[in-house]
């Protein structure tokens, strides 16, 4: 699979909501997850680090009121995309995420991601 193909893959899963498939079929079990400075988990190595950040969130949310995944724009072996999320926690704060997401692709596999965001509450 080139790059764009795989940037491909992403965004349809995600967009399904599939993410399970996505990490299954489409990253490295090496992968590194970069999170900004200040997050739950700054930095998760490997999948199982990851999958434990993701039940972490999973059990924090209460209501997805919406979601966006952006199309791909792929340069060699990186590509980038958007994420937009709007989420009640449990603790009652709804928080709007607008998301760049970076990924880089060795070997027809996700090895990295990086997430940029601000987030602001109502």
């Amino acid at each position: 699979m080139t790059t764009q193909e795989v940037a491909e893959k992403l965004v349809s899963y995600c967009r399904a909501g599939d993410f399970e498939t996505c990490y299954k079929e489409l990253y490295s079990s090496r992968c590194v997850s970069i999170e900004p400075k200040g997050a739950m988990v700054e930095i998760a190595n490997g999948m199982s680090e990851i999958a434990q950040k993701g039940e972490n969130w999973n059990k924090m949310v209460a209501v997805m009121h919406g979601a966006r995944v952006g199309d791909p724009i792929v340069a060699g072996d990186y590509f980038s995309l958007t994420m937009w999320n709007d989420i009640t926690f449990k603790d009652g704060n709804r928080m709007q995420m607008d998301e760049l997401c970076l990924y880089k692709v060795v070997n027809e596999k996700i090895i990295k991601e990086q997430f940029f965001y601000n987030s602001s509450s109502s």
